[in-house]
Parts: C-alpha cells; structure tokens; sequence
C-alpha cells in the first residue's frame, strides 16, 4: 500500500507570488515617498575659496598670453595716438580757417550793410531833387528828365546793394555754421585722442604692474589647504571632471590638463588615478594590508594609504601620477619634469610617494 505523496509548491512558483504581492507595496511607497520627500537639494556650488585658486592659476598658466595681448594692444593704441592726434591737428587747422572764414564774411556783410545805407541815403536824395525839379516853375524839362534818370539809378543801386547783402548775411550764416562744425568735429576729435591716450596709460600700467606667474601661483599654494578644507564639506561626485581619462576636481582641471600638454610637448607622457570613492579608498586600505581599514595610520600599510575620509583622491584634488603605464620612481624622467615644473601648475609632491601628487603635498 502506497500513501499519496504530499503536494509541495513549486519554490518558483512561490517566488512570483512575493513579487506579485509586493511590487503594489513598493509602488506605493515610492510614490508617498516622492510626494513627501519634497524636490532634491540643489547642487551648491564650488567653495569660493576653490574658485579662487582655479583663477589664480588660470591667470599664472596665461600670463604670457595675457602679456602678449597687452602688449599688441598697447601698440594699436599707440597707433591710435598717433591717429587720433593728427585728427585733431586737421580739425584745428579746419576750425581756424573757418574762423578766418567767419572774420571775413563779418566784415563784408557790416560794409554791405553800410553801402546799402548809403545806397538808400541817396535814393531819398534823389527823390527829393526829382520833387524839387518838378515843383520849380518855370519847369525845366531837361532838368526833370535829369532827376528822373538819377532816381532811376539809385534805385538800381540799392537793389544791388541789398542784393550784396543778403548774399553777405548767406555767406555770414555759412561761416558761422562752419565755425560750429568745426569746433564740434575738434571737441570730438580731441575726446578721441583723449580717450586713447588714456587708454594707452591703462594699459601700460597693467603691463607694469602684471603679477608674476610665480606670484599667481604662490598665492594659489597658501590658500591651498582651505581649498581641501572647505571642499570637504560639500564635496558631490558632480564637482569632478575628466581629464585626458584622468577624473579630477573640476576646480584643478585647467591646471592638470595644462600639465599634461606641456610635459608631451617636453617628450614626458603622464597619466594617473585621480578621484576615488571613500568606498574604493577602503578597498584600497584592505588590499594595501592596513592593520585597521578605520583608524591604522597610512604608514602601517605595506604600501601608505590614507584612511578614508582624509584622501585628497576623494576630492580629486590628488593624482597618482603613472608615465608609460607604470607609477613613478625617483629615477623616472617624468618625476624628475615634475619636480622641477608641476609647482607651476599648482601640484606638490607628497615625499613618501614619488607618484602622488596634490594641491597640498598631503
């Protein structure tokens, strides 16, 4: 006699049933969760102080460009001078000869004037002789027709006269108006040249007075370690950049990327492992054989490694430098160009480790 054998569920089966039952919950939980939980920070923005340093190396690594821009400036305002002087030469001798101009049709117009009052001075006298002839009895008709005649003329030359002078006040009125075109094209003219000439003094005190690329950086490496500092404190993952493969803080990219170029132009290829998670630095600390992954100092690793949370790699403000694919020594060519260059582009070497290279030398 055989006994019916149980009926056992099929664990597959089983396990759709969960998911079938729970996948509602979580749904459900996700959308109170989004309701509740309210719209994600905004992503701060970089410290100031780590702007600054990026700018004061920025300014140090252009110098020579921003140097050379100036100094081409300096001679097209210098060429401006020139220019803008001889325009103003031009528009006073333009403003003097309107001026003489002016003088002149002044004058003509105060004689026009006087000869049309005279003009008219002896219309009225010959009027005046022309009404005696006629009155005078016996009549003289020779002497009528005489004073007809120079009433004639009179008349003909005080048309003449009046004549000259409205031609006299048209010229006079030309002359003034060029005397105010002048003098306006003379005030612009000097304004112009005034401009440049200042502009010309701008520029060659920025010139004179242009900080050192030395200076820049130096500068740069004394607020370096407020730049670590006050990076900690809201440092994301979105404040990191890449680099030629090497991810680094964004606010040092501009100075790694230049180190890069200019140690290929020197025939010195570099690369390196720049940002690390705390998690990785961990790994790192376990596989590296720190005593403790916590609280082990890094010199107790049979290779020195930071305990997590005080790695400059996880603000990417550090870079383990490798040429050729290899970390570097002492003796490589590329530690040996770093020593005597990577200062200029703001990266210290940690002296324990030929390869790790920082804002800060830790």
């Amino acid at each position: 006699m055989t006994t019916r054998q149980e009926l056992r569920p099929d664990p597959r089966i089983r396990a759709r049933a969960r998911r079938a039952l729970t996948a509602p919950i979580l749904a459900a939980l996700a959308v109170g969760l989004a309701v509740t939980a309210g719209p994600a920070p905004a992503q701060a923005a970089p410290p100031a102080v780590a702007q600054e340093w990026s700018s004061l190396m920025h300014r140090s690594l252009t110098r020579q460009q921003t140097l050379a821009t100036l100094r081409t400036s300096l001679v097209i305002q210098q060429k401006g001078v020139v220019t803008r002087t001889a325009e103003v030469t031009k528009a006073t001798a333009a403003g003097t000869f309107a001026q003489t101009q002016l003088t002149t049709a002044t004058t003509a117009l105060t004689a026009a004037r006087s000869r049309q009052t005279a003009a008219q001075t002896a219309l009225t006298t010959a009027k005046h002789n022309l009404t005696k002839a006629t009155k005078k009895r016996p009549s003289s008709k020779a002497a009528v027709t005489k004073a007809r005649n120079a009433v004639t003329a009179a008349t003909r030359t005080l048309t003449s006269r009046r004549t000259q002078t409205e031609q006299a006040v048209t010229t006079l009125a030309t002359a003034q108006a060029d005397v105010r075109s002048t003098t306006t094209a003379l005030t612009t003219a000097i304004t112009a040249r005034d401009a440049v000439v200042a502009a010309v003094a701008v520029t060659q005190n920025r010139i004179a007075t242009l900080p050192t690329a030395t200076a820049y950086f130096t500068k740069a490496a004394t607020i370096s370690k407020d730049v670590v500092n006050q990076t900690r404190t809201g440092f994301v993952v979105a404040d990191t950049t890449t680099v030629y493969g090497t991810t680094v803080h964004k606010s040092v990219a501009y100075a790694f990327k230049r180190m890069v170029d200019d140690a290929g132009a020197n025939g010195i290829a570099i690369s390196g492992g720049g940002f690390r998670t705390r998690e990785r630095q961990a790994e790192l600390r376990k596989i590296n054989g720190c005593p403790d992954i916590w609280s082990a100092p890094s010199s107790s690793c049979r290779v020195p490694t930071a305990i997590p949370g005080r790695s400059l790699h996880e603000l990417g403000l550090a870079v383990d430098i490798t040429s050729g694919g290899k970390s570097l020594t002492r003796t490589s060519p590329a530690f040996k160009w770093l020593v005597l260059h990577a200062k200029a582009y703001g990266f210290v070497n940690l002296p324990s480790e030929p390869w790790h290279w920082s804002i800060t030398g830790g």
